[in-house]
């Protein structure tokens, strides 16, 4: 998504940081300006943070802010990361490169990102990636409560169902990490 500077003119390129619940499917989105360490580290505690806990198992792309080495039995994490899944209690599993399958509920939850959020802001202009977070949170609410067909019931309703009580509770205190504090959003979002 293109951010505008209103003053300046100067354009720059939001990315979409995408997480999936692998039970329920809920859904969290946010934009980022890069897929650097700082914002890696923060999309992960404003993940567990918006669904109220913690999962056992993180799945994520071998990009290399989270994975420094990609292998196929024995992945070594970036130190940060390694010391936010020790923080939170959670084990980190990186997808196999050039799998997609290993990663199947992220890759259907961006396909979904894409057409329910990504379509519907195409034609907006935005200056500030604060706007478009903005924009972005009842695009991602709406997707969550959005019924889903072959289920019945939407991605909220099942994460309530059956997978929030199946979460690790959150430490007392967030993951600290210096250089990601300044990205901090405020609220719950």
């Amino acid at each position: 998504i293109q951010l505008v500077d209103s003053t300046t003119g100067e354009q720059q390129l939001a990315k979409l940081f995408v997480a999936v619940l692998g039970a329920s499917n809920l859904t969290y989105a946010e934009p980022v300006l890069s897929e650097e360490l700082p914002n890696w580290i923060a999309c992960h505690v404003r993940t567990f943070e918006f669904i109220g806990g913690v999962p056992e198992v993180l799945v994520p792309d071998n990009l290399r802010s989270g994975v420094t080495h990609a292998h196929r039995y024995e992945p070594v994490l970036n130190r940060t990361y390694a010391e936010l899944a020790e923080h939170y209690g959670t084990a980190v599993i990186p997808a196999r490169g050039r799998k997609p399958r290993d990663k199947a509920k992220v890759e259907q939850g961006v396909l979904l990102a894409s057409r329910w959020i990504l379509a519907v802001l195409r034609n907006r202009r935005f200056s500030s990636l604060a706007e478009l977070r903005e924009a972005i949170h009842p695009l991602v609410q709406r997707l969550n409560d959005r019924l889903m067909k072959k289920v019945g019931k939407s991605r909220r309703g099942l994460f309530e169902e059956m997978e929030r009580a199946a979460l690790k509770p959150l430490p007392a205190h967030p993951f600290e990490y210096a250089d990601w504090v300044t990205l901090r959003v405020p609220g719950n979002y």
